[in-house]
């Protein structure tokens, strides 16, 4: 683990681990089918004691599955791409071949995040050198002690190198940039600006996934009071709690379709009741002051702000239901603190949507009504609409993009004996 988990002081250093990288990656060719056979017993193995309480470790066991890898790497590099074979495409043929080493830069505040990141890179056939934040060292060495275990994994392990370092040390990040041959981005608009700006290669591709947020939306049969209500509350719930509101397939408003027979006092119980039993199967171990602080803030400030809006939470920073009507999308608090929102028409606040909004999660009882919203949305930016429940199911592609594709070369090989 020692070579896996790095603390570098100087440029060369990160230099000569990158180099190393590359070397190892080139000795040995690795199909993604060989890869998704690691990565599935790696799946399979992570859990136990110091695993299990990492948030977000149930999605990364379903991520690593194959059923869900395979699919991605059929629809981004094709069948034969899966076994590392030639496509045949009229007189020429075409096949991926590995960028070489992929920097990771992942954000802060997503536990599992650096192991999805390099899971990207690794079905590419590339090596990765991950600059992991020093909030998720612990995490992230968690995860890869399992990894070590796994039979089979240490061809794997030979392409992973996990850098440690302060985040101002801008020559160590210059350094690391100028050492890859990709780089996959996460994180919010400052640090995404930040990183773009080092000195990658000029052949380099870079990939970014930066700052977004998610809503959710349900027409007015399914909110008031119709058979489905009380299941919809729980799968909202659901994706509230997941990431604890952190990510950015998190939903941060749920806007309602007002209708005469709704009650919104009525459904905010239903919902508060889902909540309420979410946060006694999930608790929260600890909570930063800083984020008590803004939960506290919000609640007053809605409350104060216009004496027509409502309120439901807990004595404790737990949850939290803002009611009121508005067809904007509202800064998000996280911490489980959602906007509930009426509007006329739920192409309302669809319409007002500017790029930033990710992730829809609909619950909608008419298939025209869907086809119609789903239209509008993907019109305005969202990348992904599916319903509740779901919202943090990701596949490819990921905010749009394809997520191994833009990590490999497509090489072009036309024969001499073609026509």
């Amino acid at each position: 683990m020692s070579d896996l988990l790095q603390h570098f002081d100087s440029p060369r250093e990160v230099a000569a681990a990158a180099q190393r990288l590359r070397e190892r990656a080139l000795e040995l060719e690795l199909t993604p089918s060989q890869v998704i056979d690691i990565l599935e017993r790696w799946g399979e193995s992570l859990r136990g004691a110091g695993v299990d309480e990492i948030p977000g470790v149930a999605f990364l066991r379903l991520w690593l599955r194959r059923g869900t890898l395979e699919p991605i790497v059929v629809r981004e590099l094709g069948v034969e791409g899966l076994n590392g074979e030639w496509h045949e495409e009229r007189t020429a043929r075409l096949r991926a071949y590995p960028l070489g080493v992929i920097g990771h830069w992942p954000a802060g505040n997503i536990e599992i995040q650096p192991l999805l990141s390099l899971s990207c890179a690794l079905l590419g056939g590339n090596a990765s050198l991950v600059r992991v934040p020093a909030g998720l060292v612990a995490q992230t060495r968690a995860l890869l002690e399992t990894l070590s275990e796994v039979s089979g994994a240490s061809s794997l392990l030979e392409r992973i190198c996990v850098a440690s370092f302060e985040h101002e040390r801008a020559d160590l990040q210059r350094a690391m940039a100028a050492a890859v041959d990709g780089a996959m981005i996460w994180g919010g608009a400052e640090a995404v600006t930040r990183i773009r700006a080092l000195p990658f290669p000029p052949w380099a591709r870079i990939a970014v996934f930066g700052p977004r947020l998610s809503v959710a939306a349900m027409d007015g049969e399914s909110w008031s009071g119709g058979p489905d209500r009380d299941n919809w509350c729980r799968r909202l719930a659901r994706d509230v709690w997941q990431f604890d509101q952190q990510a950015c397939s998190s939903p941060q408003a749920l806007f309602l379709e007002r209708c005469t027979a709704g009650d919104l006092a009525e459904f905010a119980a239903t919902l508060g009741a889902a909540f309420e039993a979410e946060n006694r199967l999930h608790p929260r171990e600890s909570i930063h002051p800083a984020l008590t602080s803004a939960i506290c803030l919000a609640r007053a400030s809605w409350l104060l702000d216009d004496s027509t809006h409502r309120a439901l939470f807990p004595a404790t920073p737990d949850w939290t239901l803002l009611l009121g009507a508005d067809s904007r999308v509202p800064s998000p608090t996280q911490g489980r603190t959602l906007s509930v929102l009426l509007v006329e028409d739920l192409r309302e606040p669809i319409a007002r949507f500017d790029g930033v909004v990710q992730t829809l999660g609909l619950a909608v009882s008419d298939e025209a009504k869907e086809a119609t919203l789903t239209q509008a949305a993907a019109r305005s930016g969202v990348d992904r609409i599916v319903k509740l429940g779901r919202m943090h199911i990701f596949g490819s592609p990921w905010d749009g993009a394809d997520l191994v594709r833009p990590m490999v070369r497509l090489v072009r090989h036309v024969p001499a004996h073609a026509d």
